[in-house]
């Protein structure tokens, strides 16, 4: 009896977290399960705080060591797609859990940016340098870390809904919700929701944060970092305004947001009217994560795209263009404290795009404070969010 009372009086000092063994697929709902991934020591963590990401990044960012281990669970969840009528989908995501004795701890949101691996994604964190960082900043010192996949991408097995604004606010709400589920059945408690995003997941996170909002959720703090608010703001400029220091890689962003809206949005034929003829092939190879030689797809966007879409007007009226139109994440009275991240020699994201939503806050009535732009200096789109990281850690923990 003595013994048995030892050990339970043990179990009970261990936190509920590191009790969680690799035992397979732990169901907590029927639409909620997780599973154990790995867990990284604080020497790995401070590897890639002082090694990985400055790699990775290409600028050297002084960030907090962090100060305990992390444990990592893959959850997977039911969600459902709004743009086809609800369509029932599975989804997933990471959960990531200070390996401490505290039960109660802060909660950090991440989206992820835009990747051309299915599996560079949160709930693979292995592939994923973005999330690498975030958990060596956050989960290293305390956090509980979140992140969705987003449909399309991890185990899913729908097409990627790239930019497909509802079905990301869809997958990111999904994934609190079941995350929330997960951490009451190791028997710990989310208490600060705070949530971020670089590049792609900026856009997500101003997304996700309506959709918190208008949920009546609180927000303490949002974040973001090269968030393209208003693609349609992007991509005219991509267009018709091109810059020197535009990064060759921008026609990613028309190949997949042309492929994705046709899927998602049920517009049969969208990608290959405004995609050209000679390559349409290898775009849609590439949005389908397809085998391809990248030399294949031209960088020159007057080669890749319809002529017809460097006609501002035509580009507005066209199918594509009403759609991209409509994916913006800042025209609503934003409540919750925000503050957007930007770079001044950002290859992808002009300054004037990364201080919109600041301008549009300020221009109704007599102004909204609560949204604010930061200027990271001459950084580039990942110098950028490799900048903001520590910034937003700052932030998040003030009282």
């Amino acid at each position: 009896m003595a013994i048995r009372l030892i050990l339970l009086a043990l179990l009970l000092i261990v936190p509920a977290a590191s009790r969680a063994q690799d035992k397979g697929v732990v169901r907590v709902t029927s639409d909620v399960s997780y599973e154990f991934l790995a867990r990284w020591d604080v020497e790995r963590l401070n590897k890639i705080l002082t090694v990985d990401t400055p790699k990775f990044a290409g600028v050297q960012v002084t960030y907090t060591p962090a100060v305990n281990a992390v444990r990592l669970y893959r959850v997977t969840y039911s969600s459902v797609v709004p743009e086809r009528g609800n369509k029932p989908i599975r989804a997933t995501g990471l959960l990531a859990v200070p390996d401490i004795s505290e039960t109660s701890l802060p909660l950090v949101s991440y989206q992820h940016g835009t990747v051309y691996g299915k599996q560079e994604v949160p709930s693979f964190p292995e592939q994923s340098p973005e999330t690498q960082l975030m958990i060596a900043q956050f989960a290293g010192q305390g956090h509980l870390l979140i992140g969705a996949d987003y449909f399309g991408m991890g185990t899913s097995t729908e097409p990627e809904g790239y930019m497909v604004k509802a079905s990301h606010q869809q997958a990111t709400y999904d994934m609190l919700l079941a995350s929330r589920a997960v951490l009451n059945d190791l028997h710990l408690t989310a208490t600060r929701l705070s949530i971020a995003g670089w590049s792609q997941g900026g856009f997500v996170t101003m997304a996700f944060l309506e959709k918190l909002e208008s949920a009546g959720e609180t927000v303490a703090a949002a974040a973001t970092a090269s968030a393209p608010v208003d693609v349609f703001v992007a991509l005219n400029g991509f267009l018709s305004f091109p810059r020197k220091n535009d990064a060759a890689w921008v026609n990613s962003l028309f190949i997949l947001s042309a492929f994705a809206f046709e899927n998602y949005y049920g517009v049969p034929g969208l990608a290959r009217s405004v995609i050209s003829d000679s390559y349409y092939d290898v775009a849609r190879k590439a949005y389908l994560r397809e085998p391809f030689n990248v030399a294949d797809v031209p960088t020159d966007l007057h080669k890749l795209l319809k002529p017809d879409y460097f006609d501002a007007q035509y580009f507005a009226a066209s199918a594509y263009g009403r759609l991209v139109a409509q994916t913006q994440a800042y025209r609503w009275i934003i409540k919750s404290p925000v503050r957007n991240y930007y770079g001044e020699t950002d290859e992808a994201i002009s300054t004037g795009l990364g201080r919109l939503a600041m301008t549009y806050q300020q221009a109704i009535g007599a102004g909204n404070p609560k949204v604010e732009a930061v200027s990271t200096g001459p950084t580039s789109h990942r110098g950028t969010f490799a900048t903001a990281v520590p910034q937003w850690k700052t932030w998040f923990d003030k009282p």
